[in-house]
């Protein structure tokens, strides 16, 4: 049985197929044959800067965007053989905080979770697997091949979740990014009824059709968004949602009085200039602005996830997926060029439901 891993070694990480022992489920767990694996931002982070204590022993498998098909499942499961599923991604230490003794596995307060294909716990990038039944989440066959955009999905989700808590009416939305993350956000954004305003660097290409197909505002470049948002009067966006960590500050700036500002991509980095906090604090307090942050999901944000899947349109859905691969040509997906949207490693020569993109 074949893997995905990344090799730790004393000159760096090496990616690379290995040889995996067959999984031996528990009473409980399910028995799946991996369909395919999603890669993205924090799988190429994880190659860049090495594995640094984040894996079981001296590799780990990498994924944890998942899409599987049930070959066994236990008695009494949820499950049956030929369920897709996709699995959770966080788990709770042996001695787990309040929140993860609740199942709030999202926001662990120690920080000694493990994360499959990510921290501590192999992942999904394998052609079969134990996952637990408990930390399955079923997948509409409705989806087809885009069923790998749920765990991704599901961070977005949990942004819309914070914004929809802080804010009494939809209106204008910004998203800055039109990555997969972006563009997932644009139309969760949309499907809640707001005028969704799209922010990225091309010119052109799936990432702007994707966004015009929203029937959503594209806007190429940072300047662009301030030549339109100088020319409405409107005083800025109701709901941002920031996908780049690059423009943290006009993420700020362009946050209207009573708007909500959600950062979903990781550390600020890049050029975006700095804030004072006396700024910040009055621009928060005089206008009554909020800003929040997520990091990773739990199950719910999945099942709200798989829901706006199933009621986005199924051809803009399979767009994003503009690179599928099979796994021995692995390093294809690593290698994003501008048109990239989302790169999906497929794990089994037939992958079951249907899928678009090039291959």
């Amino acid at each position: 049985m074949h893997g995905l891993v990344i090799h730790a070694g004393e000159e760096g990480a090496r990616l690379g197929l290995a040889d995996l022992a067959e999984p031996t489920p528990d009473d409980a767990d399910l028995l799946v044959d991996g369909i395919a694996v999603g890669v993205c931002g924090t799988d190429r982070s994880l190659l860049a800067r090495g594995l640094r204590g984040g894996a079981p022993g001296d590799r780990l498998v990498l994924g944890h965007e998942s899409l599987g098909r049930v070959r066994r499942a236990p008695s009494g499961s949820r499950f049956a053989p030929g369920d897709l599923v996709a699995g959770l991604v966080r788990r709770p230490d042996p001695h787990p905080c309040p929140n993860c003794a609740v199942g709030e596995l999202d926001i662990c307060l120690n920080g000694d979770f493990t994360e499959r294909g990510i921290k501590g716990r192999d992942g999904y990038a394998a052609e079969r697997y134990v996952l637990a039944d408990r930390y399955a989440v079923a997948v509409s066959p409705r989806l087809g091949l885009a069923g790998v955009l749920v765990e991704p999905a599901s961070i977005v989700a949990k942004a819309w979740e914070r914004v929809d808590a802080s804010s009494r009416r939809s209106g204008r939305a910004l998203v800055l990014g039109a990555g997969p993350i972006g563009l997932l956000a644009a139309l969760l954004g949309a499907q809640r009824g707001y005028e969704v305003h799209v922010v990225d660097q091309v010119g052109g290409g799936p990432k702007v059709r994707q966004v015009k197909a929203l029937g959503a505002v594209y806007h190429e470049g940072a300047h662009d968004l301030g030549t339109a948002l100088g020319g409405t009067g409107r005083g800025g966006f109701d709901a941002v949602v920031e996908c780049t960590g690059e423009l943290v500050a006009a993420a700020i700036a362009a946050t209207g009085p009573g708007g909500v500002l959600c950062l979903v991509a990781g550390g600020h980095r890049g050029t975006d200039p700095t804030m004072e906090l006396s700024v910040l604090s009055g621009r928060l307090t005089g206008g009554n602005r909020t800003i929040t942050g997520v990091s990773s999901s739990g199950r719910g944000h999945f099942e709200a996830a798989h829901a706006a899947l199933l009621h986005a349109d199924p051809e803009w859905l399979h767009g994003l997926l503009t690179t599928t691969v099979p796994l021995e040509r692995y390093a294809e997906a690593f290698h994003a060029e501008p048109d990239t949207i989302k790169s999906v490693i497929l794990l089994a020569a037939d992958p079951g439901p249907a899928g678009k993109g090039k291959s």
